[in-house]
C-alpha cells in the first residue's frame, strides 16, 4: 500500500513536470504525456485504497493524511474525465504537484488501522461526500485560476498561434459550471452527514467549535457563488475570480482553521 501511494506520488509529480513543459513548448506528445501520467497516477492511487480496505480491520478515513489523499484521487479521476474532451495537459502543472503533496503525505503517515471511530458510519460517508466535493471544487479553482490568466494574455494580445496544450476558455467555464453544480451538492451532503456524525457523539448537531463554525460560513460562501453562477448568471470571468477565491476561504476552513486553533 504504501510503496502504490509513494509510486502514485511520483508519478504526480512527473505530471505536473510535463505539464509544465508542454506549457513552455506547446508540445502535443508532451501533454500526452502529462496526461497519461497522471492517469497512471490515479490508477496506483486507486489501487493504494483498494489494498487499504484489504487491512483487517479497514483503517479509518476520518485520519488527515488518508482524508487528503482520497481528495486527490477524486480530483484526479474528475480531470481525467474532463481531459477526455478538452486540451486539458496543461492543468498538470497545478494539479499533479497538489496531487503529488497529498499522495506523499499519505504514504509518510501509515493509517492506524486498530482504532475505532465512534458515529458508525457517518464518518466514513462524511469523508467520501466532502473529499469528493471539495475535490470538484479544487478543480474548479483550478480551471478558475487558469481561466484568469489565459484571458489576461488573451487581452494583452500574448497568446501565440495554436497552443495546442492550452485549453480554451470557453473549456475552461464549462470545467468551472460542471464541477461547481455537482461539487456544491456532494459538498453539501458532506456537511449534512458530518453534522449527523457529531450528533451521533455529542447528541448536538452544532457544537460551537471554531471549525464548524468557519466550515458552515465557506458553505455560505459558496452557496452565494452557486445563486450568482447559475441564478444571477454571473459572467465567465467573474465566476473563475469566485472559484478561486471561494475555495481558497474552504482550505483555510478546512485545514488552516485545525491548524491555527
Amino acid at each position: 500500500m504504501t510503496l502504490l501511494l509513494q509510486l502514485a506520488a511520483a508519478l504526480y509529480l512527473a505530471s505536473g513536470l510535463a505539464g509544465a513543459v508542454s506549457l513552455s513548448i506547446a508540445g502535443v506528445r508532451t501533454g500526452r504525456v502529462a496526461l497519461a501520467l497522471m492517469g497512471t497516477a490515479a490508477l496506483a492511487h486507486a489501487a493504494s485504497f483498494l489494498a487499504l480496505h484489504g487491512v483487517d480491520p479497514v483503517p479509518r478515513l476520518t485520519d488527515l493524511p488518508q482524508a487528503l489523499s482520497f481528495v486527490a484521487l477524486v480530483g484526479a479521476i474528475s480531470f481525467g474525465i474532463f481531459a477526455r474532451r478538452g486540451r486539458l495537459a496543461g492543468l498538470t502543472v497545478l494539479l499533479g504537484p497538489l496531487a503529488f503533496l497529498a499522495a506523499f503525505f499519505a504514504a509518510l503517515h501509515a493509517p492506524d488501522p486498530g482504532v475505532d471511530v465512534m458515529g458508525g458510519a457517518w464518518p466514513h460517508a462524511h469523508v467520501l461526500l466532502a473529499g469528493s466535493g471539495l475535490a470538484l471544487l479544487a478543480v474548479a479553482a483550478v480551471a478558475g485560476g487558469f481561466y484568469l490568466v489565459e484571458n489576461r494574455r488573451l487581452k494583452r494580445k500574448q497568446i501565440q498561434a495554436s497552443p495546442r496544450s492550452l485549453p480554451s476558455l470557453e473549456t475552461l467555464d464549462r470545467i468551472n459550471v460542471v464541477t461547481l453544480a455537482v461539487g456544491f451538492p456532494l459538498l453539501t451532503l458532506g456537511v449534512l452527514t458530518g453534522m449527523m456524525w457529531v450528533q451521533g457523539v455529542r447528541g448536538s448537531f452544532f457544537t460551537g467549535s471554531a471549525h464548524e463554525a468557519w466550515n458552515g460560513i465557506a458553505w455560505l460562501i459558496y452557496a452565494a457563488l452557486v445563486v450568482a453562477r447559475f441564478g444571477a448568471h454571473q459572467g465567465a470571468r467573474d465566476a473563475a475570480a469566485s472559484a478561486l477565491a471561494g475555495f481558497a476561504f474552504l482550505l483555510f476552513a478546512v485545514l488552516g482553521v485545525g491548524i491555527l486553533a
